[in-house]
């Protein structure tokens, strides 16, 4: 290993908790993808709806989403990262689910009044909550169990997040598209009184659960084992591929909330015969494409390395972004859902790639990347200014933009800077010592 030192024996996180652990943290917190899903595709939904309801421009509706992708960048590093390196995943969670409860319950008296202004600060408090459980869900996920498999597990426990935004549009396209719901909010009202009970019943739930806690120092100590001691051992400002990870985070989120954020006035634009309704149905497609992504991404990744699966995906997603703008018709809104497609391993996977081999830093690391989440409010206010000047199709170069950075990012960025090649022969130490000594981990 580095400098010729011998290797530490250390086994794997989450190596010594039982199988039942092990299964229980993954289980529970694979619920919170379904969550944060769900809420984001109803999201993308209701910035459509608001505009016909409430006679606000496109450009106004983005403060939903400004709203909810900028509270990424201001509740994690202020709140959410040292909640948990104080009081750990649990209190995290705990703390993520109460908030999002009280943001979802805070949309009844902002539908009531007709109050904009009030549903952008209820989007603001709800993804304050889902903030943090995204905070303590993606390194939870990455880090119990094998390196070697993280891209792996955070991938197919992020394919529930799909599901989640699948379903979000299917019952905003009945809920606030039929009937008088076209032209109120009363439904509005009730679909998050609905999301608040459930979330209330599943923080209960998580309040007599047993979440098994993992240190930062034996993320240090597996990241000395299965990588190299010097890089693990690097100031988090000296791990450029975390820094380059969060520009890379921070674009592809914007492009992929921009995408979605202008989805239904996309296909309505390049197809005057298709209604609000028909198109949101057509947005629970693209999300449903987006999950089988997902799954079909995480399975290639047994066999390919997962930055080059990124690399290809972001570039078709780029290609395909540039023949939106060009496109009319049917052929356009088939082009727009392949998009979907290959966004899907994007955000789990520049995670899993950002935060490898940081060690102690991990925790430090991941609140970063979750902060990139915060692109998503920079990239819906100047498509959204595009497209009221010359329509939604030409507004399609900006998330373009975004995956042409993380085609980059994964070719020429991603690997940890000096990072050296591992010999199988080092390997085969490391695994063979890890299976001799168990390491305790404490709660």
């Amino acid at each position: 290993m580095a400098g010729g030192a011998p290797v530490p024996a250390v086994s794997i996180v989450g190596a010594s908790m039982s199988k039942r652990d092990r299964w229980t943290g993954l289980i529970l917190v694979t619920t919170l993808f379904f969550l944060w899903g769900f809420a984001y595709g109803l999201l993308d939904v209701l910035n459509k709806h608001f505009q016909n309801v409430l006679g606000i421009t496109k450009l106004q509706s983005t403060g939903l989403q400004v709203a909810y992708f900028g509270s990424y960048f201001v509740f994690p590093p202020l709140v959410g990262g040292p909640v948990i390196r104080k009081w750990g995943y649990k209190t995290g969670i705990m703390l993520g689910l109460g908030l999002y409860v009280a943001g979802a319950l805070l949309f009844w008296p902002a539908a009531k009044f007709l109050s904009f202004g009030a549903f952008v600060g209820a989007t603001f408090v709800m993804a304050c909550g889902l903030s943090e459980l995204e905070t303590a869900a993606n390194p939870y996920i990455s880090v119990l169990g094998d390196p070697k498999t993280a891209s792996f597990r955070l991938n197919f426990s992020q394919s529930f997040n799909g599901v989640g935004s699948f379903v979000g549009p299917l019952i905003a396209s009945h809920a606030f598209f039929s009937g008088e719901n076209r032209t109120n909010l009363t439904s509005v009202q009730y679909v998050y009184l609905g999301i608040a009970v459930s979330v209330g019943l599943i923080a209960f739930g998580f309040a007599f659960v047993r979440v098994p806690e993992i240190s930062d120092e034996l993320m240090l100590q597996q990241a000395i084992a299965t990588g190299d001691a010097e890089i693990a051992s690097r100031p988090l400002h000296k791990q450029w591929h975390t820094i380059f990870g969060f520009v890379a985070q921070f674009v592809y989120v914007a492009s992929q909330v921009t995408l979605a954020s202008f989805f239904l006035n996309y296909v309505t634009e390049v197809d005057h015969k298709i209604t609000d309704a028909v198109a949101s149905n057509f947005l629970s497609i693209a999300l449903a494409t987006f999950t089988i992504g997902r799954f079909i991404s995480t399975g290639l990744m047994k066999y390919f390395k997962p930055r080059y699966i990124l690399a290809t995906w972001a570039f078709l997603a780029a290609l395909l972004c540039g023949l939106t703008i060009g496109l009319r018709g049917i052929p356009a809104v088939v082009v727009l859902i392949l998009i979907f497609f290959f966004e899907s391993c994007m955000y789990p996977t520049i995670f899993t790639l950002a935060i490898q081999d940081l060690g102690a830093n991990t925790k430090k690391g991941s609140s970063l990347l979750i902060m990139g989440v915060g692109g998503g409010a920079l990239f819906p206010p100047i498509q959204g200014a595009i497209a009221d000047a010359v329509g939604t199709p030409k507004s399609q170069c900006i998330p373009m933009i975004g995956y042409c950075f993380v085609f980059i990012y994964a070719l020429f960025l991603a690997e940890p800077f000096g990072k050296r090649n591992i010999y199988q022969a080092d390997v085969e130490s490391i695994d063979e010592k890890a299976q001799q000594i168990d390491v305790v981990v404490k709660a």
